[in-house]
């Protein structure tokens, strides 16, 4: 049974790391935790917030109310047939671990997404992608488990309604599910996908295979080079997404801009390279109190150490207005809120 704990200290618990504490904290590792912390009569008509590896979360201040951390385990292979295999993995698994595992076995098709932080649970939520890649590529269905009905309910990817780094969890089912489990379709037959430049070069620089394994060591190396590590310097990943324009302002911007980072989408959008962005309006590698942009990569917000979240708002707002005003784009950040 879990353990209720008052007053926990959250800075280990978000890559960030910025200093805040929880009015209730609990581990869930299973269905039953989760139903013990609910029918504690100590955090009845609380605020609940789930916790999954806190790679994506901005920690505004304490939270009044209760954080369920996920730490449900699990990997297993569901079953295969022709096609595909179908392999389900706990909310709380590790998600780079989980890609690594699913290698080994030799299922193919979630090695884009390696080494990006986090845990399986919070993936489709984020819908996270990563060079080409994105989870709804090779999502079959999840198990939520209602935080005010206590009912468990199977969510398909049309009910999931993926969209870039977003799904329905992030709208109007935001905050009122823990993710258990999560299965996914992995083809036997997968496309090796290396569109992206920084893949293909360091698979021709490095020598390796054009497998799935192949890949995933390529984007880690990829990922290492232009990534801190969260161990050694609080960040929370790419910290804006890569903002969605009409080909019309993407046509004037080109024109203004000839340098101009963009990916070409099948509505006919252009999704432009936010790093870019903020690095040609000079945030790169630059501070704002204790915390900036990378040095190594613009998109990235760093904490050099005993930020707020303040102080990551006044960067955030900073960085947004200067992007507006040179650009004409708005800049829409990532991480949650709390």
């Amino acid at each position: 049974m879990t353990e209720l704990l008052s007053g926990f200290p959250l800075q280990a618990c978000n890559t960030l790391g910025v200093r805040a504490s929880a009015q209730w904290f609990a581990r869930i590792r299973s269905h039953a935790d989760l139903l013990a912390v609910l029918a504690d009569d100590r955090v009845a008509g609380l605020p609940l917030y789930v916790l999954g590896g806190g790679s994506n979360l901005v920690l505004g201040g304490d939270v009044a109310g209760v954080v369920l951390k996920v730490e449900i385990p699990g990997r297993r292979l569901v079953r295969e047939d022709d096609e595909a295999w179908y392999v389900a993995a706990g909310g709380g698994e590790n998600w780079h671990d989980f890609v690594q595992w699913t290698l080994a076995q030799g299922y193919g098709g979630l090695e884009n997404l390696s080494l990006i932080p986090g845990t399986v649970g919070a993936a489709p939520v984020q819908n996270i992608g990563a060079y080409g890649v994105e989870v709804q590529d090779c999502f079959f269905e999840l198990t939520g488990y209602s935080l005010s009905t206590k009912e468990t309910r199977r969510f398909d990817k049309h009910t999931c309604r993926f969209s870039y780094r977003d799904s329905v969890f992030k709208q109007e089912e935001a905050g009122r599910w823990l993710i258990g489990e999560v299965v996914f379709r992995l083809p036997k037959r997968a496309e090796i996908r290396t569109t992206y430049g920084d893949i293909e070069r360091e698979l021709e620089v490095s020598a390796l295979p054009r497998t799935p394994a192949g890949v995933a060591q390529a984007v880690i190396n990829v990922r290492r080079r232009k990534l801190p590590d969260p161990a050694v310097i609080g960040n929370a990943g790419s910290f804006f997404k890569n903002p969605l324009v009409s080909a019309a302002l993407f046509e004037q911007l080109q024109l203004e801009h000839p340098a101009l980072v963009a990916y070409h989408q099948a509505d006919g959008s252009y999704k432009l390279a936010a790093g870019w962005l903020i690095d040609q309006c000079g945030w790169k590698g630059r501070r704002l109190g204790p915390v900036g942009m990378y040095e190594k990569q613009a998109l990235v917000l760093v904490n050099h150490g005993g930020a707020t979240g303040a102080d990551v708002a006044a960067l955030m707002q900073a960085v947004q207005a200067d992007v507006q005003e040179r650009f004409g784009v708005a800049l829409e950040a990532e991480p949650v809120w709390w």
